[in-house]
């Protein structure tokens, strides 16, 4: 298998280096939504998954001189993402051995940070962000439908590959062997390591690619199937975290209209937390907790809130556990392990307050970068672009709560931060350059000059 991982890395690496900047990127999703990031080419100790294999490409391109930016100029997002992996390092040259943690962070940077600058390197227009949401719909709804059909059969046309995993030995055959139900339902992988991801990867993804709906000059029924069979493969993994995000971005993209009192949403939001925690004898995040398919799952990781804020962070809050287990199973379930199953306390956990801060930085300085392309934003189609992006990271920041990325969506997440990253600099480009298909009836209406082809 390792010899079949290398050819597609080698014909994927061909491409990068005959496509523009965008094509490149376009691969790079390509080979991560439909070739398990669990094979690769062993090295030594090192393990190269296709992905990583591109990413290395895409940068070697650029040093060429093959589609090397002009006015690339470093922003505050930019330093926060270096400061967050700077951050992530020095805590955890406190906690393991360095030989072994410098090796993990090695192969972590290939497939966040890099791809996160792939981005930003990438995409300088509006048209070229257009065109990557084009390719996402085309790659992600087949994908989707693949999904559907395994978790209505149970059948995974790609199962028999998970016998070659890199890390670990498993010994079902996924691609037919019983497997756990949710409301009669099978939970799809297809090409991913879990459900839980196999769903994320939609849920970070349909929401973006909404903007489609507003800025496309025909076909738009097109799209919309797309989407929305994007928002079925989500539904395929029967995971809550998934359904969870893309249910609340539905409704963020939903609040368009009233997105002028976005600041009187978060008051009210802040203000319904604190009276949860004041009258109810739950916490806020007992009730997140309870968008679950299982009661028990939701009892699990609202307990695990409380065990980890509540002393199991005692002596570890600066630079946190590193990928030790920090033993907070045997005051749960008595488990052999401890599932974290919250991003925000997989990352505190790993790196204490050295990497969680940072971590919420990077957060911030995206929304940040959200608001000031909104403000730049001269046309309604591109404050509805803006406005889908800002879902995904609203349904994300919940979701977070009851799931932590792994396999192939921490670089999916990276690679969203590339695009708010990206969206102040396009969108303050002139308005007569502006790629906008469709005109608003208001631009007639009160006689202004059309600002489109």
């Amino acid at each position: 298998m390792q010899s079949l991982t290398l050819l597609i890395a080698v014909s994927a690496s061909a491409l990068v280096l005959l496509l523009s900047p965008v094509g490149r990127v376009i691969v790079l999703l390509t080979t991560l939504a439909w070739y398990p990031s669990y094979l690769t080419v062993k090295v030594g100790t090192l393990d190269f998954s296709v992905s990583r294999i591109v990413v290395i490409t895409i940068f070697l391109a650029i040093l060429l001189g093959q589609g090397r930016p002009t006015n690339f100029k470093f922003t505050q997002l930019d330093k926060f993402v270096i400061a967050y992996f700077i951050c992530e390092i020095i805590a955890g040259l406190t906690t393991m051995p360095a030989s072994v943690f410098l090796e993990n962070r090695a192969g972590a940077f290939l497939s966040t940070v890099l791809p996160y600058f792939a981005v930003r390197l990438a995409i300088t227009t509006k048209k070229q962000y257009y065109t990557v949401l084009k390719a996402i719909v085309i790659i992600a709804a087949p994908l989707a439908i693949i999904g559907l059909y395994e978790s209505v059969t149970g059948n995974n046309p790609f199962g028999f590959l998970r016998q070659y995993h890199a890390w670990r030995v498993i010994s079902e055959d996924f691609g037919q062997a019983p497997r756990e139900t949710r409301m009669g339902l099978y939970r799809a992988v297809v090409t991913f390591p879990q459900p839980i991801m196999f769903g994320l990867f939609f849920a970070m993804f349909a929401p973006p690619c909404a903007a489609l709906f507003r800025v496309v000059p025909r076909n738009k029924f097109l799209w919309w199937i797309g989407v929305a069979f994007m928002a079925l493969g989500a539904v395929s993994s029967v995971s809550s975290g998934p359904v969870l995000s893309l249910v609340l971005a539905a409704v963020f993209i939903a609040c368009y209209r009233w997105r002028k009192y976005w600041k009187v949403a978060v008051v009210l939001l802040l203000l319904m937390v604190v009276c949860v925690e004041i009258v109810s004898n739950r916490h806020f995040y007992d009730v997140i907790g309870r968008f679950t398919f299982s009661a028990g799952t939701a009892w699990y990781r609202s307990k695990l809130m409380e065990v980890a804020l509540g002393g199991g962070m005692s002596g570890h809050w600066l630079t946190g556990f590193g990928f030790a287990d920090p033993g907070w199973s045997y005051r749960i379930d008595h488990r052999s392990h401890t599932d974290i199953v919250n991003h925000y306390l997989l990352v505190l956990a790993r790196y204490g307050l050295v990497g969680f801060i940072p971590f919420v930085g990077v957060i911030l300085t995206a929304m940040k970068n959200l608001i000031v392309a909104s403000r730049q934003a001269r046309l309604d189609a591109d404050k509805w672009t803006i406005w889908t992006l800002g879902a995904t990271l609203c349904g994300l920041l919940f979701a977070f709560f009851s799931v932590s990325l792994g396999g192939q969506t921490p670089t999916f997440f990276y690679m969203i931060l590339g695009f708010c990253g990206v969206m102040p600099t396009i969108m303050s480009e002139p308005a007569f350059n502006t790629v906008q298909f469709v005109a608003r009836k208001n631009h007639v209406s009160q006689g202004r000059p059309l600002l489109c082809p």
